[in-house]
């Protein structure tokens, strides 16, 4: 690997060990191995390279969460029984991955400062709510429509935003599976009133 290679791989590590705010330039650099004048000559600033190791490493999360939310739709199970187990995986994957949980969190806060970051956090948002929209109703990616994304898959952004963050701040006490569907029952039978 070269500098900027090792650079984004330091700076990745980094968000990982220690989140946004608390990763410096000399941590980034000795993770590294580089000096931490290579920081400013590949990105120009620590500002830029934790964007881009976020970028990456969000795309890399990203790839595998769509892997493990496309595998609602298979099985014997009934629906309710589908959604239940595909929550309870998503789930699973804050603690396999509460590090980059985490560090999305914190992209939201950095984003206010970083038109790129903010672009590409909208970008995956619209992706992810197409995304959702697609599994749920049981068609190929992309192939949901504008009025399914924009309600179905914001809703089901909304819920896994919501349980990330129950989840990170007290995980004994956060939404299972069931409480989800149970949830969406009682929300479904006030909402039909």
């Amino acid at each position: 690997m070269g500098n900027r290679e090792d650079l984004l791989a330091g700076a990745r590590r980094c968000l990982e060990e220690r989140g946004w705010a608390r990763t410096t330039v000399r941590d980034i650099a000795a993770a590294a191995g580089v000096s931490t004048a290579a920081i400013g000559y590949h990105f120009g600033s620590r500002e830029a390279l934790l964007t881009a190791a976020l970028i990456e490493a969000l795309d890399d999360w990203g790839t595998e969460t769509g892997r493990t939310l496309a595998a609602y739709g298979a099985g014997d199970a009934t629906p309710a029984q589908r959604y239940e187990a595909m929550w309870d995986r998503v789930i699973e994957s804050f603690s396999a991955h509460r590090t980059l949980w985490l560090a999305s969190i914190e992209a939201l806060v950095q984003a206010e400062h970083s038109d790129e970051l903010r672009r590409y956090l909208a970008g995956g948002q619209a992706q992810g709510r197409q995304g959702l929209a697609a599994i749920l109703v049981g068609v190929e990616e992309g192939a949901a429509g504008d009025a399914e994304a924009r309600t179905l898959g914001a809703v089901q952004m909304a819920l896994l935003t919501g349980l990330v963050t129950q989840w990170l701040t007290n995980p004994g006490q956060s939404p299972a599976g069931a409480d989800v569907v149970a949830g969406l029952r009682a929300l479904a039978r006030i909402v039909s009133q």
